[in-house]
């Protein structure tokens, strides 16, 4: 059974900083590019940042660049998103996602329940 558990979330000020981490088992990790995305009360789904298998090529979504930061330890299990400088409209439900590479984003193979980011201004 495959299991995807996101942690880190909370409430943090505007300028802060959060890391999200997402522990997977029951899975071959390393076979999979992991992702994160994030979705806000009445909005799409966004693709915010993804990692391929090895960790050796990166994807973010233009409105996170510079500010956030994604890597994986093939070792552990994990996959983290570092969370820098954050603003008010990064407020959403985080949740990991492991799928091919080149699939994402559209096909995601397996997705964690979500952690809840909030950023007071």
């Amino acid at each position: 059974q495959v299991q995807l558990v996101e942690s880190g979330g909370g409430l943090v000020q505007a300028g802060g900083s959060l890391r999200l981490s997402c522990a997977a088992s029951g899975l071959t990790f390393s076979s999979y590019a992991m992702a994160w995305f994030r979705q806000a009360p009445g909005k799409e789904r966004e693709y915010v940042a993804g990692i391929n298998w090895s960790g050796g090529f990166t994807y973010y979504t233009g409105s996170v660049k510079g500010r956030f930061t994604i890597s994986r330890d093939n070792a552990k299990n994990t996959v983290n998103l570092q969370m820098n400088s954050l603003k008010p409209e990064d407020t959403a439900v985080y949740y990991c996602a492991a799928a091919a590479w080149l699939k994402l984003p559209r096909v995601i193979d397996y997705r964690g329940q979500g952690t809840q980011v909030t950023v007071s201004s």
